[in-house]
Order: C-alpha cells, then structure tokens, then sequence
C-alpha cells in the first residue's frame, strides 16, 4: 500500500518522505500536529512566520519548562525544524504538480514524524577523557491530498 490508505487514493494524493534528518524529534511531533490538516498555502505561510519569529508553536506535550507566549500558551519558535517541514511539505506539493494535480487546491492529509536513527559522537572532555553523546534524526512524512 506504500503509506496510502487505499489504492484509488493514489490518484488524488502526492506523497514526500525526509529521512534522517538532524532536527529535535519533540519540535517536529509538535509543528506536526499543528500543521496537520490545514491547507498547503496556509501551511506554508504559517512555517513562514515561525521561521521568521512572528507566531509561536503551541506546544501542547512537550511543555514542561516553555514559558507562555502571549495568546498562545506554552510555546516556542522551532526555526529548525520549521526549515525542514517546510521543505517536506513543498516536496509534496512539486510531486503533486508532477503528477498534474493542483497544488494550490491540496490539503495535508497525513503529516507525521517518527524517529530515525541516533548517531553517536564524542565530545572531549577534561583530563584528555571523552564522553559519548547521542544525537537524534527525525523521519517526515507528508501526504497531500486534492480538496474537491
């Protein structure tokens, strides 16, 4: 089924798919979910002014520590992640033009982002001793689906 929820939907659906990509998996869950089945413009012009710092992301799960941003609630100003989600969803969109749909008609059906693979490194420590560290990837998933 390659991620579609029925045969006939391959259609009227683009998909896009970033693997591995070095962004915080927390962010991405929560931009995610407030992306999640909104139009493709609006999306975009939304990761737009999260990127350039004018509109927060509520966070509603990972919110212990965010300070409240006026109107909002707990939120924050996820600009790296904005990027890659941004790029997903734009991905998306050129594979629907590909097919011939049109693109300024979609909707986000499905977006979601589970976690890649973690890599480890080293980070040099005192006393010419070193410490390993983790640092997570983010897998996104975006299916865009044509609004009738």
């Amino acid at each position: 089924m390659n991620g579609y929820t029925q045969e006939s939907d391959q259609d009227t659906t683009s998909r896009a798919l970033m693997k591995d990509m070095d962004i915080s998996p927390k962010h991405a869950v929560e931009l995610c979910r407030f992306v999640r089945g909104r139009k493709v413009v609006v999306a975009l012009q939304y990761l737009d002014e999260v990127i350039a710092r004018t509109r927060p992301v509520p966070f509603r799960r990972y919110n212990k520590q965010v300070t409240h941003k006026k109107g909002t609630g707990p939120a924050r100003f996820p600009v790296k992640a904005a990027r890659v989600v941004k790029k997903a969803i734009e991905e998306a969109q050129h594979n629907a033009e590909y097919k011939g749909l049109d693109s300024d008609s979609m909707r986000i059906q499905t977006i979601s982002s589970h976690r890649g693979q973690a890599y480890n490194f080293f980070m040099p420590r005192a006393f010419g001793k070193s410490g390993q560290w983790k640092r997570e990837r983010v897998h996104i998933e975006v299916i865009l689906e044509e609004v009738k």
